[in-house]
């Protein structure tokens, strides 16, 4: 079986800070890499970040750009987000996600999905 959970979601106030993970099983880890996505209500999924298992690059969309800090521990099988300065914005269900066939920012090129973990930024 293949399985991706998130977990570290909640509520916060704008400027604060939270730390999402995400445990894979059933993954050969370095053949994929793996992103983050969120989705808030009426709106379409959106990239967030992605790293290589392999090298550990990363990459990020614009908006957490200097915010966010995407990792990952290959002895632990898990990935993190670790989020900084938090704004209203960021409010979404947030999604790790695993991509076998390269590096991507589409949704569509992802192959296999966590069930998500909601992310609430007050003001």
């Amino acid at each position: 079986q293949v399985q991706l959970v998130e977990s570290g979601g909640g509520l916060v106030q704008a400027g604060g800070s939270l730390r999402l993970s995400c445990a894979a099983s059933g993954l050969t880890f370095t053949r994929y890499t793996m992103g983050w996505f969120r989705q808030a209500p009426g709106k379409e999924r959106e990239f967030v970040a992605r790293v290589s298992w392999i090298s550990g690059s990363t990459y990020y969309a614009d908006s957490v750009k200097g915010r966010f800090t995407i990792s990952r521990d290959n002895a632990r099988n898990t990935v993190y987000l670790q989020m900084n300065s938090l704004k209203p914005e960021d409010t979404a269900v947030y999604y790790c996600a695993a991509d076998a066939r390269g590096s991507s920012n589409r949704v569509s090129d992802y192959d296999i999905w966590g069930q998500g973990t909601q992310v609430t930024v007050s003001s």
